[in-house]
């Protein structure tokens, strides 16, 4: 039973892959289209075709290998200055840049003249490199709302589960107190699992991360106006500093890193709860500043990768995942012990971290990614409306095709990291539990 709902969750992110590349490249077809740039091909996958069909002038199809998609738009780079597009070099960056000219115009046929990419003015071309993207992003708000204001996200609360017996620093990483270890000042001030914060030194608290920082920044006497039984019971407590795991600054902590602060010596409930369309928007932002984070920090990612897929190294948590790793973890999610409506909103929010993770990194201004061509249709409109304020003469479209050695470089960067990635995914992936 367990393999078959392994399976079921591997096809569950496969098919949601499936739609989301689909439904990227849908982005760019519709632009394009809107725009009259005449579109060849629109494929999901790479390598061999395994099954397509015209409709109009368009090649719908799917391929064998799910790693993404494309669409085939006419004239993605303008002629060359000799006005050809077939003209050959025998340097080798110079045939790169030429190679990718014609391959932009080898299926050009009479009348396509007025509907090729590079005719259209740059902020067209903006929006059909950006609507790909946009849909990515489209689709992740779709989810991660449906989820957060129906099934409701898992978080921390302000009731209490358990009261620690005694003072421990958390750099100890025990849980067992010994002998001459003081007393908690939760438990000598007689608080009870179940109770629930609800004020904190004579000041209402909203959340476990507003209760959290008030906690960490008091220490001394104060009061706790806890709820018990009904009741409102205001508790006189007294904090002491302690050597405490530092946070993230949303109620979570950063592994392996440490403070002083404030400490009443509690461990908080964990609750699953709708939130409303305020709250919604507020989680969607810290998801997003960290996924923020998390591009920028990749590079230095990558040393503790390496050692994962060959050294035999720890895999941290928060460590690159690929589809493979993503495939190989919706599965597992769907073996857990769980309900099944919770199992499923976790395998939704795996397909709107995807989304998200896409969009992002699309955007990011480097050829052959969407922001790569979105960059230089800005630097185009730029510099011609600096030759316009000037009086100068029109500079013409600019030619991205000239950074295809970049771009090639790029890629070639890209695809060694999809590789370690995915060496990492196989041989130690990411564990659930």
């Amino acid at each position: 039973m367990t393999l078959v709902l392994n399976l079921i969750g591997v096809l569950v992110f496969v098919g949601g892959l499936l739609f989301s590349i689909a439904w990227h490249e849908l982005g760019h077809l519709s632009t394009a289209k809107l725009f009259g740039i005449r579109v060849p091909q629109y494929m999901v996958g790479f390598g061999r075709t395994i099954w397509s069909r015209r409709k109009g002038e368009t090649e719908y199809g799917i391929k064998a290998i799910p790693m993404g998609g494309y669409i085939r738009m006419i004239g993605m780079f303008p002629p060359g200055e000799d006005g050809k597009v077939t003209a050959r070099s025998t340097s080798p960056f110079r045939s790169m840049i030429e190679d990718a000219r014609s391959a932009a115009y080898e299926e050009l046929q009479p009348g396509d003249e007025s509907r090729l990419f590079y005719t259209r003015k740059p902020w067209k071309r903006v929006i059909v490199m950006f609507a790909g993207p946009f849909m990515n992003l489209v689709l992740a708000l779709a989810i991660f709302f449906g989820v957060w204001m129906t099934f409701g996200i898992n978080r921390t609360t302000t009731q209490i589960a358990s009261v620690s017996p005694c003072v421990i620093q958390q750099s100890e990483n025990r849980e067992v107190c010994k002998a001459g270890d003081p007393v908690a000042p939760a438990k000598q001030a007689g608080l009870r699992a179940d109770d629930r914060i609800v004020a904190f030194g004579g000041r209402p608290v909203a959340d476990w991360s507003e209760l959290q920082k008030r906690i960490r920044d008091t220490i001394g006497a104060t009061t706790v106006t806890v709820v018990r039984d009904g009741q409102r019971v205001v508790v006189p407590v007294n904090l002491i500093e302690n050597r405490v795991a530092r946070t993230d600054g949303h109620g979570g902590y950063v592994k392996g890193e440490y403070v002083t602060a404030g400490w009443l010596g509690f461990s908080p409930k964990n609750e699953i709860a709708a939130l409303s369309f305020g709250e919604s928007v507020d989680h969607m932002g810290e998801i997003v500043d960290g996924s923020i984070q998390g591009l920028v920090k990749l590079p230095a990612k990558i040393p503790a990768l390496w050692n994962a897929a060959f050294d035999g190294g720890e895999r941290e948590p928060d460590s690159p995942m690929g589809i493979v790793g993503a495939a190989r973890m919706s599965g597992d999610i769907a073996a857990l012990d769980l309900p099944s409506e919770q199992k499923f909103s976790i395998l939704l929010n795996v397909l709107g971290m995807f989304n998200l993770s896409l969009f992002l990194f699309n955007m990011l201004p480097l050829l052959p990614l969407d922001g790569g061509h979105i960059a230089g249709a800005l630097w185009e409109s730029l510099r011609r409306s600096v030759a316009r304020l000037f009086r100068r003469e029109d500079p013409g479209p600019f030619d991205v095709a000239k950074l295809m050695p970049a771009a090639y470089v790029v890629a070639g960067v890209f695809v060694c990291f999809t590789l370690l990635v995915l060496v990492a995914d196989v041989v130690n992936p990411i564990k659930i539990t």
